[in-house]
């Protein structure tokens, strides 16, 4: 048994998520298309997903780490058999996310102020 094959057991926003990459990705265009000039639609969310969904499923997913390194931090508390750097490690994992998720969100306040302060 690999040391790492414990770890990407309950950790859902580590991997990459490749179940939306076959479905999702356009087909190359054939070689005798390419110069032709593309008709451009209205604009499509990637995936199909809202920004507002986008962000519940990165909010979900921060959660789950949160959970998940709630979880560990108790087994290890409790005595069961959780060795001690895994546990470490979803905490760093859940608090970088959480991290990263305070600074989307700081973010996108500003750009709103930013949109609020423009004269029309």
């Amino acid at each position: 048994m690999s040391p790492l094959s414990g770890i990407s057991s309950g950790l859902p926003g580590i991997m990459p998520r490749t179940d939306l990459m076959p479905s999702q990705v356009a087909p190359l265009p054939a070689p005798s298309e390419l110069g032709k000039p593309q008709e451009i639609g209205p604009a499509q969310p990637a995936g199909g997903d809202s920004f507002a969904t986008m962000l519940g499923h990165m909010v979900s997913d921060i959660n789950a780490q949160q959970n998940f390194a709630t979880q560990s931090v108790n087994a290890l508390q409790s005595g069961q058999n959780v060795p001690l750097h895994q546990a470490v490690i979803a905490m760093e994992e859940a608090n970088v996310s959480f991290q990263l998720m305070v600074e989307v969100r700081n973010r996108l306040l500003e750009s709103y102020q930013e949109i609020m302060r423009m004269q029309i």
